[in-house]
């Protein structure tokens, strides 16, 4: 019966990105950031973690990959503009953001090592 719920190895793979996820957050926090929103979904899509330390507000796209390569050449520029676009509607809803830099950042987690913060990673043609 196709379409009656999620696979199996589809459950997985939200298990393994909500694992991931965390333990982005947990790095970022570590770090001194301040995490203002999981999973942040707009109609434009979903951001994965936005985090904010001092004036900068980081947009982070979490990928579990088993290479950190394979990590961030899974951000590809769809992806990209389709945070782009959600970034702008959620600080649209925001007052306290108003005066922050913003940065899109790519967390890249792999078996065995330590995140990799790839500290802004993109920058959007405009905002």
């Amino acid at each position: 019966m196709r379409g009656a719920g999620p696979t199996r190895q589809r459950q997985a793979r939200e298990t393994h990105g909500r694992r991931a996820e965390r333990l982005a957050e947990v790095w970022l926090r570590m770090k001194g950031y301040r995490i203002l929103a999981r999973r942040a979904r707009t109609p434009h899509g979903e951001i994965d973690v936005v985090a904010r330390k001092g004036r900068i507000l980081a947009f982070v796209e979490v990928k579990a990959r088993a290479t950190q390569a394979a990590a961030i050449e899974a951000v590809t520029p769809p992806n990209r503009q389709r945070i782009e676009r959600a970034a702008r509607l959620w600080a649209a809803r925001r007052q306290d953001t108003e005066e922050c830099h913003w940065r899109f950042d790519i967390m890249a987690i792999t078996p065995g090592r330590l995140p990799h913060h790839l500290r802004d990673a993109w920058r959007p043609e405009r905002l």
